[in-house]
């Protein structure tokens, strides 16, 4: 009987494997069918889109709708790419010394300063958007591009210092005491050892900066709105508003709009889970 019970066990084990996995590719497949309709509908002609229903494949592909992206929509392709930029840099200007603070100098107070970073995330941002829209009337810093830099890194920074310091902690101390013994400050020992070993954390938090700043609605219809340098977001929603019914141009736009934070995704998905992780085990 334990025999036959043994030879069982693999059949019940691949099928149970089976289901598992088909169960895994439907909801796959579910969650991505917007990503699909889009890339659709983006090569449909207008005409092909108002039959009912419209077909599952361009058959009569188009490219009229990407070439209304090259005509219309590379200002504000440009200007996300600056705004994603300056938020990346920013934020790891700010957050990577104090991560490297909290993590290894332990400043009084440290342990408060981590609780009030990870409930400054919890605070919605269009709250936060009509405290800054109070400061940047006073300022002159509306419809700016640096205002909207500024705007986007304090949703990534107290995330940011998160990750720093989680991952910083992980770093040896055998290995700073080492610096300091060879004559190193604190801010040589952070600038030569502590940055370099923490490429991952950098990757990480750049890629999460870069994707906020870049998908951001509520920051950059409240600041930078009606403004000359608007970003992809703003676009978008002028470009539905005014041209509600060629949708072929307004997929392409969301498809061009996507591309670069999926490659960057892709590229850097190494990094992202070895920061992201980076901290949750310990010795």
């Amino acid at each position: 009987m334990t025999t036959i019970a043994t030879a069982h066990r693999p059949r019940r084990a691949r099928r149970t494997t089976w289901w598992k996995t088909a169960t895994g590719l439907v909801l796959t497949a579910l969650m991505l069918f917007p990503v699909y309709w889009m890339l659709n509908v983006s090569f449909t002609r207008d005409q092909d889109m108002r039959k009912s229903p419209p077909g599952l494949f361009p058959v009569h592909g188009t490219l009229a709708g990407y070439r209304a992206v090259l005509d219309e929509q590379l200002p504000y392709l440009a200007t996300s790419l600056v705004i994603g930029l300056g938020t990346v840099v920013l934020t790891v200007a700010l957050a990577a010394p104090a991560g490297y603070a909290l993590a290894k100098l332990r400043p009084r107070g440290g342990g408060v300063l981590g609780f009030l970073f990870l409930v400054a995330q919890m605070i919605p941002g269009i709250i936060m958007a009509m405290g800054f829209y109070a400061i940047y009337l006073q300022l002159g810093l509306l419809q700016s591009v640096p205002g909207l830099i500024v705007a986007d890194s304090t949703l990534a920074v107290p995330f940011a210092v998160l990750i720093f310091t989680a991952f910083m902690s992980g770093i040896p101390g055998e290995l700073l005491q080492a610096a300091t013994m060879d004559g190193a400050g604190p801010l040589t020992t952070f600038r030569s050892i502590v940055l370099p070993m923490s490429r991952n954390a950098v990757v990480t938090v750049s890629l999460f900066a870069f994707l906020w700043s870049w998908s951001d609605f509520v920051f950059a219809s409240t600041l930078a709105g009606g403004g000359a340098h608007e970003p992809i977001t703003l676009g978008i929603y002028h470009y539905i508003g005014n041209n509600n019914q060629e949708w072929n141009a307004i997929m392409a736009t969301a498809v061009v709009a996507s591309l670069p934070a999926t490659v960057i995704l892709v590229l850097a998905q190494r990094y992202v889970a070895a920061g992201v992780t980076a901290g949750a085990v310990k010795d």
